[in-house]
C-alpha cells in the first residue's frame, strides 16, 4: 500500500487554512490602515470635522492688504444669491464659522446684535460655514437669531483662497473690496464696533 500520497495530502491540509488566513489579512489590511489613519486624524484635530483648528484665543492679526477673494453661494435663509458684487462698496465683515465650533457659539449672539446696530449704514456681514451640514447651519442661525447672509462652503474652497486656518476667523473688507484687517477667535462687541467704526471713518 502506497502511503506517500496520503502523507502528502495530510501535510498539505494544514496549509490551506493558513493560506486563507494570510489572504484574508492581506485583503483587509488596507481597510484596517484606513481606520487607523482616520482615528489618528480625529485625535490630532480634537475630533473636529475637516481637521480645522478652533481658535480658543482671540486676537487681531496683521494682514497684507489685498483684494478679497471671490465668495459665492446661496443665502441659507433668504435663498438669494450672495457674492462679492452684492456687497460691493460696503464695509464687509466675512466670518468663517462652523456650527460645531464652541468659540463660534460664544460670539454668535454678539455678532447678531452688532449687525443690527449698523442696519442703516453701509455695513454688511457675511457668514461662511465651513465643513458643515445645511441643517446644522440653519439650526445654528435660528438659535442665535442671526439675520445677516450666510452661505455654505461645503468643500472648503473659499476658506482656502482666504487662507483660513481655523474657526472662527473674521476678515474685514473696505469699500474698495480689499482685505484690510483680520481677527482670529471670538470677538467682543466692543472690539467689533471699534474695527467697523475705524473703517467707516477712514
Amino acid at each position: 500500500m502506497d502511503t506517500s500520497s496520503k502523507s502528502g495530502s495530510s501535510s498539505a491540509a494544514p496549509e490551506r487554512p493558513v493560506r486563507r488566513l494570510v489572504l484574508f489579512l492581506l485583503t483587509i489590511s488596507p481597510f484596517l490602515l484606513l481606520l487607523t489613519l482616520l482615528a489618528w486624524g480625529q485625535l490630532k484635530s480634537d475630533g473636529n470635522p475637516g481637521g480645522l483648528l478652533v481658535h480658543s484665543d482671540s486676537g487681531d492679526v496683521d494682514v497684507a492688504v489685498r483684494m478679497a477673494p471671490e465668495f459665492t453661494g446661496v443665502d441659507l435663509v433668504s435663498g438669494l444669491q450672495m457674492n462679492n458684487e452684492v456687497v460691493a462698496g460696503k464695509i464687509v465683515m466675512v466670518d468663517f464659522w462652523s456650527s460645531w465650533c464652541v468659540a463660534c457659539m460664544a460670539e454668535a449672539a454678539d455678532l447678531a446684535e452688532v449687525y443690527d446696530e449698523y442696519d442703516d449704514q453701509q455695513v454688511e456681514f457675511v457668514g461662511i460655514a465651513i465643513w458643515d451640514e445645511t441643517g446644522d447651519s440653519l439650526r445654528y442661525l435660528n438659535r442665535y437669531g442671526i439675520e445677516y447672509p450666510n452661505i455654505i462652503d461645503a468643500r472648503g474652497s473659499t476658506a482656502v483662497t482666504y487662507g483660513v486656518r481655523g474657526v472662527p476667523e473674521k476678515f474685514f473688507i473696505d469699500t474698495e473690496g480689499r482685505i484690510v484687517h483680520k481677527i482670529n477667535g471670538s470677538v467682543s462687541k466692543e472690539r467689533l464696533r471699534e474695527v467697523i467704526d475705524g473703517l467707516l471713518d477712514s
